[in-house]
């Protein structure tokens, strides 16, 4: 096994989740105690870990998901927890495709957080959801699985009342509507979540890229922007996340890196800063500096490791009180190069101002990545500054920033 590698980070703590990797973070501050819920990687669940003291998290409890089932997203806020349901994959994803499954959200109560009460359950009445948005009040927004629809489009769903959910509005790009005879050229496809700041909702979406759009009358959203950045840049998945800085006028956008190999296997994937000035013509102006090994490395760069190398997640403050809101900061977890923390002050001009390796696993508890290599997944930050970060075959770490700033 490696070891740990880390500029301007530091280890707190570590928590086994009893073997099962996690993937989604969510947090709530209940009673001054402080609670992380994480959606479970190769089996379907939630657990629930107090990390009022990160050095020494306590496991609460876990919930067991339906079976067959992806449960891979948690959003926790306002006293309400939304976790998805998804048939994703086949055998290579640990799943049976002959078998039963689950798809949609759970709306739970976790007004008392170790005890969630299940609530309601909203169907989208197809495969059901990947990465959603939910930053309190009444409406859920949707990566979503429609009949008649090729990949996931964009649905808003209201739960003024818990226990009864119902859908607002819905919105897709014309080559997605298979039932009216369209056909997809390229992966086109709702990834997620919709980022929704004010009346404007920003969506990662695949191979179209960044979309920008108007959901004042959220039965009717509107189109407003497009960003496109074609097959040159990135893996087939396309984009991925996108997190808007509206008061500074900026977007940090990234696709997802799939092939085991980095650039050997897919083109260099992208994590880049897009000026939103002007919403209906969004445009790049930097990229994040790419990562690359530290001192002595057993190897030249990290498309040499195994695994996946390249972005993949970013800390979404959504607006969240328990969790840390900057603008000039950026966390994206990056595979098997780990954390990496960049300072976009200068939008022009980011830099990379720290990173957290984890060491290689020392056992397998999932199916992937063909070589047993850390493979960082998810970051969350909270309001005291401890970040987490979950992985394919580890528990999750707790670590906090240590640089100047």
């Amino acid at each position: 096994m490696t070891r740990a590698e880390a500029w301007n980070l530091r280890l707190v703590g570590y928590h086994d989740l009893e073997r099962r990797p996690a993937f989604k973070l969510a947090l709530q501050v209940v009673d001054g105690r402080w609670y992380l819920y994480l959606s479970q990687f190769w089996c379907s669940g939630w657990t629930i870990l107090d990390v009022t003291d990160p050095a020494k998290p306590e496991l609460v409890r876990f919930l067991e998901g339906p079976p067959n089932t992806w449960t891979l997203q948690v959003q926790v806020v306002d006293g309400k927890m939304i976790t998805s349901l998804e048939r994703i994959g086949g055998p290579e994803w640990g799943l049976d495709p002959t078998k039963p499954f689950e798809e949609g959200i759970y709306v739970w109560d976790v007004s008392k957080p170790r005890d969630p009460v299940r609530l309601s359950h909203f169907r989208t009445g197809h495969l059901g959801t990947h990465r959603n948005h939910y930053d309190g009040g009444r409406y859920v927004h949707l990566a979503a699985s429609t009949k008649g629809f090729d990949g996931l489009i964009y649905r808003i769903v209201d739960i003024g009342d818990p226990r009864r959910p119902v859908e607002v509005g819905r919105w897709w790009l014309p080559e997605q509507w298979a039932a009216g005879g369209a056909k997809l050229e390229r992966r086109v496809f709702l990834h997620g979540p919709p980022y929704v700041e004010g009346e404007r909702a920003y969506l990662p979406y695949g191979a179209a890229g960044m979309v920008i759009l108007d959901i004042s009358d959220m039965a009717v959203p509107r189109l407003v922007g497009r960003l496109d950045f074609g097959a040159a840049f990135g893996s087939w998945l396309g984009c991925h996340t996108v997190i808007p800085f509206p008061k500074r006028k900026i977007a940090v956008v990234n696709n997802e890196a799939i092939g085991e190999g980095g650039s050997a296997s897919e083109p260099l994937n992208y994590a880049v800063i897009v000026d939103i000035a002007d919403e209906t013509k969004p445009r790049v102006i930097s990229w994040l500096p790419v990562p690359a090994p530290p001192p002595g490395a057993p190897y030249r760069n990290f498309g040499e490791k195994g695994g996946r190398f390249g972005p993949h997640n970013q800390h979404h403050p959504q607006g969240h009180p328990d969790l840390e809101a900057r603008d000039d900061r950026i966390y994206l977890t990056y595979f098997n190069a780990g954390l990496r923390v960049y300072d976009i002050a200068d939008p022009y001009a980011p830099r990379e101002i720290g990173y957290f390796v984890p060491p290689d696993p020392p056992e397998r508890l999932g199916l992937l990545p063909k070589k047993l290599v850390c493979q960082t997944e998810d970051v969350l930050v909270d309001r005291r500054g401890y970040i987490y970060i979950t992985d394919k075959n580890w528990g999750v770490h707790i670590l906090e920033w240590t640089g100047k700033g």
